[in-house]
């Protein structure tokens, strides 16, 4: 009978350590399902976004193109753009973006008015993702012209860079490259991280980059 009594006890004590266990994990596994499904779905927009630019350049007019040369303000060449890609990935450019949304690093560091990666405009696209289009035009004709946004999760958080939000490069011709491609390995796994910014993750993921490395 004493004996039956320990091999209940001992039971009890191994069934609830079993369930804390379980319990721990189910908060990460969760968050590493949801990354997860972040990342397919940048995989699947970037394909979708470089096919875009590929069937924009094919058809692009002279006109347009004039236009393009013409524009004297990062403004107006930020406008035409968006006029070219507004169809092809249904944005509305009626409805404001929300005034709370906010960005952020992957560190949780803000992201500031006049650096880079800080778009003045948002636009509401498909499947409630959320677009940023940037002018950074130099005078390298091998510089990117353009930069774009996508927030994968559109107003839902946790709206930060390598989380849920990732990037291209837009050079001439309509070719793009994701954020990082520059990078080494080394410097992708480092910014691809909890202390990084996160920016680079478009492009880590794209080469198969783990998010739990």
């Amino acid at each position: 009978m004493v004996r039956k009594k320990y091999w209940k006890l001992e039971y009890s004590v191994a069934l609830f350590f079993m369930l804390g266990i379980i319990l721990l994990m189910m908060p990460i596994s969760i968050e590493n399902t949801r990354q997860a499904n972040f990342i397919s779905k940048w995989n699947e927009r970037y394909n979708r976004v470089d096919y875009m630019f590929q069937v924009i350049n094919a058809h692009i007019t002279d006109d347009l193109l004039t236009s393009f040369n013409k524009a004297k303000t990062p403004a107006e060449r930020e406008k035409l753009l968006l006029l070219l890609v507004k169809p092809y990935l249904r944005l509305n450019t009626e409805d404001n973006v929300s005034r709370h949304y906010k960005i952020r690093y992957m560190n949780g560091n803000k992201v500031f008015k006049g650096q880079l990666y800080y778009f003045d405009d948002f636009y509401y696209a498909e499947n409630n993702t959320i677009v940023g289009i940037k002018d950074i035009q130099s005078q390298k004709s091998d510089d990117a012209f353009f930069i774009m946004m996508f927030d994968i999760n559109g107003l839902m958080p946790p709206n930060r860079w390598g989380k849920d939000i990732y990037g291209i490069k837009i050079f001439d011709g309509g070719k793009i490259k994701p954020f990082g491609e520059e990078l080494s390995m080394d410097e992708l796994r480092k910014d691809c991280s909890e202390s990084g910014t996160g920016v680079s993750c478009s492009y880590y993921y794209k080469i198969g980059g783990g998010f739990d490395e």
